[in-house]
């Protein structure tokens, strides 16, 4: 009996940590990826998340390499899991997409991709 519980409060706590897992936008896939060097100075930004993304009150920033921040203006014709902007401009050095999405479950979540530009 002792273990009939028992297992029953393991497959409680999976079922629990699973759905939490789900809640919250996870980045599984991003162009540039995380550590890349790009050659071009002008970059498609793309991240697809594991879930339906908000995207009027998602943000993404690019974070250049003297730290000034410039919000990108986020497209519109995406599918409905991923957020995309371009980024224009870029010099050699190391960057970083800051980004803040709402998914359509109600959790924010946030993190940044770094990538460097190559001379």
């Amino acid at each position: 009996m002792h273990h009939a519980w028992a297992n029953l409060g393991a497959a409680i706590v999976l079922a629990v940590a699973a759905f939490s897992a789900q809640a919250h936008a996870i980045v599984v896939s991003s162009q540039p990826a995380a550590g890349a060097v790009v050659k071009q100075k002008d970059a498609p930004i793309e991240l697809r998340f594991n879930s339906r993304i908000d995207h009027r009150r998602s943000r993404l920033f690019l974070i250049r390499p003297d730290g000034t921040r410039s919000e990108l203006v986020i497209l519109g014709e995406t599918r409905p899991d991923v957020v995309a902007a371009h980024a224009a401009e870029l010099i050699p050095g190391s960057y970083r997409v800051r980004w803040q999405v709402l998914s359509v479950d109600g959790h924010i979540t946030r993190g940044d991709i770094p990538f460097s530009v190559a001379q």
